[in-house]
């Protein structure tokens, strides 16, 4: 029979929906998403809701937004842990017809008071039941959990594709209970039973659950069903090295779309977090999806670095086709709860892109240079603009506003045009730039004044100067 490594791939996410997806879930949903789709593979979606209190639809629909967000789709419906209850359970009682698993009936009592004698002995206190061996006549008609026979010698060698080879000694194992005396199964059972159904080949997740592993081997060895191939990545530190948390700023998700990032921006860093191919920081999913593979995982956790994302979120934002950054641009716009771009906005925006998306880091910076766009007239300065515009600066501009109602429309004459008002009054472009940039967007930062003169057309351009050149003095 073949093993997982030789099959087709596939590889699942498995979030419990009792809160936001988590920066840290979101990589390791990244991680599974790379792996299967750079082979081929099929990537499921698991919500392990068995958690009923805590567990709500709104965080399973916030988990779904988040994935669909950062543009990670999945493979057929996503499946409830929940649901499946009745297969786990059926799961366990096979076990027990198998004689791999036994019916016990130690109270909560007795296995506080076995593991208190242990402890006072001085040896592990793992529990060992005496209903494992038991004549099956002696059994009381009482409830019972069913318990997997672990093996009490040896040792359960975990082969991990990130950590290594982990080995755990058997004997501080204890014998797992699989279904408890209501009938309920356990999660450890559970996360073994979905994963053998859906066919996962590669369970990729946080070390975390590096734990858990060797429990979980023991349920796949107890029904003849192949173990999967074990990656398990380390979890992400906040820039102090310390475990990440709110006290280090943004954790989930959705966080970082409200901030402005853009969602390919985010696949880049996330995958190179705690990940390396070479030196290569910059890269596309294309280069992504050619280059991930498990070998390439760090064992050492992943330390957060805002300035490292803007920095990778600005090269992506110029890098990134017009278009498809003006799509993304209304989606944040959506996400934040603010207005729509009109359709006038839309158009400019779409002609000024090139000359905006140059230095911006998030959406709300690209927002932010294009504030020239967003207005209506009357412009209203700023204190630093007011400044700009003296009574000099103001007669410099009355004096090029009929040079420029007469000059073609492209950006070597308006610069001719400027310099030529500058040289006359000998001036450096920069000294006529800064009035020409107060009165065309009310600021002293902005765009180029020339990118900005052609965006917003001629008669917009010398309406602005013309109320600029009215403005009144500044007190």
């Amino acid at each position: 029979m073949p093993g997982p490594a030789d099959r087709p791939v596939v590889t699942r996410f498995a979030p419990s929906p009792t809160g936001y997806l988590h920066i840290g879930g979101a990589r390791t949903a990244l991680f599974n998403w790379l792996y299967a789709r750079g082979r081929g593979g099929r990537f499921l979606l698991r919500i392990e809701d068995t958690d009923r209190e805590r567990s709500t639809p709104q965080a399973t629909e916030a988990i779904l937004q988040g994935l669909r967000w950062l543009g990670l789709d999945w493979d057929g419906e996503a499946i409830s842990q929940f649901a499946r209850a009745p297969r786990h359970a059926e799961v366990a009682h096979e076990m027990l017809a198998r004689g791999r698993a036994y019916k016990c009936f130690a109270t909560a009592a007795e296995i506080d008071a076995f593991r208190e004698a242990e402890k006072a002995a001085g040896r592990y206190p793992v529990f060992q039941s005496p209903w494992r061996d038991a004549d099956p006549a002696t059994h009381p008609d009482a409830p019972y959990a069913i318990r997997m026979k672990a093996p009490r010698t040896g040792e359960t060698v975990i082969r991990d594709a990130v950590q290594g080879e982990v080995r755990v000694r058997n004997d501080q194992l204890d014998d797992m209970i699989v279904l408890r005396s209501d009938g309920t199964p356990v999660y450890m059972l559970a996360v073994v039973v979905d994963d053998h159904d859906m066919g996962v080949t590669h369970v990729i997740r946080g070390d975390d659950h590096l734990n858990n592993a060797a429990r979980q081997q023991m349920v796949y060895d107890a029904m003849d069903w192949d173990v999967p191939v074990w990656a398990h990545i380390p979890l992400i530190h906040g820039p102090d090295g310390k475990k990440l948390s709110k006290r280090h700023g943004a954790v989930g998700l959705h966080e970082y779309q409200g901030m402005g990032y853009p969602a390919q921006a985010m696949r880049n860093y996330l995958c190179r977090l705690g990940w390396a191919h070479g030196d290569a920081e910059f890269f596309g999913d294309a280069e992504a999806l050619a280059w991930f593979d498990l070998p390439g995982i760090g064992r050492a956790p992943a330390r957060l670095d805002f300035k490292k994302l803007e920095n990778l979120s600005g090269q992506h934002i110029a890098a990134m086709d017009d278009a498809a950054l003006l799509h993304e641009l209304q989606a944040f716009l959506a996400a934040t709860g603010q207005p729509p771009l009109t359709p006038l906005q839309t158009d400019l925006m779409a002609r000024a892109m090139p000359s905006l998306k140059e230095r911006a880091k998030t959406f709300p910076e690209l927002l932010d240079k294009a504030a020239f766009l967003m207005q209506a007239r009357p412009i209203v300065p700023d204190a630093k603009a007011r400044v700009a515009l003296d009574s000099v600066s103001r007669g410099i501009l009355r004096e090029l506003t009929p040079r420029l109602q007469n000059a073609s429309w492209n950006r070597e004459a308006l610069e001719a045009e400027v310099t030529q008002v500058a040289a006359d009054h000998g001036l450096g472009m920069g000294k006529i730039a800064a009035p020409l940039r107060a009165a065309l967007s009310g600021r002293t930062v902005s765009p180029s004044v020339f990118d900005m003169m052609l965006v917003i057309g001629r008669d917009e351009t010398l309406a602005r100067l013309a109320e600029a050149a009215d403005w009144p003095e500044t007190a």
